[in-house]
């Protein structure tokens, strides 16, 4: 049980880590196209890390065997990042090099995203410590 403990936590600091980059890209990178193509490799990555965190997350809550408050945050906040982004990759793809516009919009959403993200994480990790 500990190599899954072990596992779950390394994959939410590297899903961390993930955000945060996916953050700083969106505030540093002042061309949109070389942003659109930076977060469009780094999606899966998303994605996959938030499926090992999952995929481990079931792994730890099997053990424990009892279902605890925390384990019932942990689901809901994993579907939601998991949806947020999904919609955030949806609005990116369909703007277009030349709409302006658009770009600068979702350069706000982005951000607007990127930080809710994040919160949950650092919310979902505080209220696990406390309960």
């Amino acid at each position: 049980m500990s190599g899954a403990i072990q596992t779950h936590v390394l994959a939410v600091y590297i899903f961390l880590i993930i955000m945060i980059f996916n953050f700083y890209s969106v505030i540093s990178v002042k061309d949109f196209i070389k942003l659109a193509k930076r977060l469009k490799f780094m999606t899966p990555l998303y994605h996959f890390s938030n499926a090992v965190i999952m995929y481990t997350g079931a792994i730890v809550a099997f053990y424990a065997t009892t279902f605890s408050f925390t384990i019932g945050l942990m689901i809901p906040a994993s579907i939601f990042l998991l949806v947020i982004e999904i919609k955030r990759y949806k609005k990116m793809r369909v703007i277009k090099s030349d709409d302006v516009k658009l770009q600068e919009e979702f350069l706000v959403y982005a951000k607007k995203i990127y930080t809710i993200e994040i919160m949950v994480l650092i919310a979902v990790y505080i209220i696990s410590k406390v309960f």
